[in-house]
């Protein structure tokens, strides 16, 4: 589903990634671990196509990233890639509900269509009663699940998770960890996580671990 072959990315004089090569099936779960600047988070952003590597290819449902550009990027990033982050990243004026939709009123979906959906991720979620509260009006992890439905509007091909419980409490964090396995079950869902939560790793079906810009 996605693979990634040689991959390079330098920064000035400094080598962040030295010929990193990763695959990861349809459905897996696969976490990434390592110290801090093992070069986890600038791998993840290279995979999303948030960042470009300066050497390599990445694949994913048979498209090579790297013979998209602009618009054409955006589009395809948009449609079969979803975001976690660790701080949310939710736009503060917007609701819960309006801020799952974006993604796919950004994709051209249909606005009525959108919204159904989003409803529904945010139940499945658990956030059926916060659908018109404003994220400074909901918890840490509320805010993250609704993160979550975010990513999840456009039904992607893989969601890119970045240290996404690190600004959660140990309960909050063991519910998203649990919710993943659930969206897995439930979507046939394929996460990439970076991460430093060895209990979150552990959960995966494969844990990666980096050591000084390489697979080790």
């Amino acid at each position: 589903m996605l693979t990634a072959r040689n991959i390079y990315k330098q920064y000035d004089r400094l080598t962040v990634l030295k010929g990193v090569d990763i695959a990861i099936n349809k459905g897996e779960i696969v976490s990434i671990v390592g110290s801090s600047g093992a070069g986890k988070s600038t791998l993840l952003h290279i995979l999303g196509s948030l960042d470009k590597a300066d050497k390599g290819e990445i694949i994913i449902n048979g498209q090579h990233l790297e013979t998209l550009n602009g618009r054409k990027l955006a589009a395809f990033r948009n449609k079969h890639i979803g975001f976690v982050f660790q701080f949310h990243h939710l736009l503060p004026e917007f609701t819960a509900l309006e801020n799952v939709c974006i993604p796919g009123w950004i994709a051209g979906e249909k606005k009525k269509d959108v919204v159904i959906k989003a409803t529904e991720l945010l139940k499945t979620l658990g956030l059926g009663d916060r659908l018109e509260n404003k994220p400074q009006q909901l918890s840490g992890g509320e805010q993250q699940r609704v993160a979550v439905a975010r990513a999840l509007i456009n039904s992607p091909s893989i969601v890119m998770a970045d240290e996404p419980t690190g600004n959660l409490d140990s309960a909050n964090a063991r519910e998203l960890h649990q919710l993943f396995i659930d969206l897995r079950k439930k979507f046939n869902q394929t996460f990439l996580i970076v991460t430093h939560n060895e209990e979150l790793a552990k959960m995966s079906d494969r844990v990666l671990q980096m050591k000084d810009g390489k697979m080790i």
